[in-house]
């Protein structure tokens, strides 16, 4: 029997851990999960089923780390991008599309420059 895989929860790096949570808490709707101090250098932020965690780097090094490009699975990604509309987080190329390999999905840059992909498969 194989051991099941339940959940994954990414690591993003982040310049300003407390401003990185502000972001996720009053622009992307996600809630505290917990953090490690105050002020935090490593914070969890959650959103339904969805746990990201959010990791401080020295500015002085940030040319170093690399940023990842996250995919998040939602049902109603057209409510969705509406909601995030609202919050005005988008970039200028952020819009909501059907693409070539079957998906619905939209993109924008968290405040560290982390990508996040919102998408639903058509």
């Amino acid at each position: 029997m194989r051991a099941v895989l339940d959940a994954v929860q990414p690591v993003l790096p982040s310049r300003d851990v407390v401003a990185a949570v502000n972001f996720y808490v009053d622009r992307l709707g996600f809630q505290m999960a917990f953090q490690d101090a105050e002020p935090p250098r490593y914070a969890g932020v959650r959103r339904d089923a969805v746990e990201i965690h959010l990791q401080w780097h020295d500015p002085a090094e940030w040319s170093a780390v690399e940023r990842p490009m996250l995919r998040l699975v939602v049902p109603e990604v057209d409510r969705l991008f509406e909601e995030y509309r609202a919050q005005d987080v988008f970039h200028p190329g952020t819009a909501l599309r059907d693409t070539a390999w079957g998906t619905r999905e939209f993109a924008f840059y968290d405040a560290d420059g982390n990508g996040l992909t919102f998408y639903r498969d058509l």
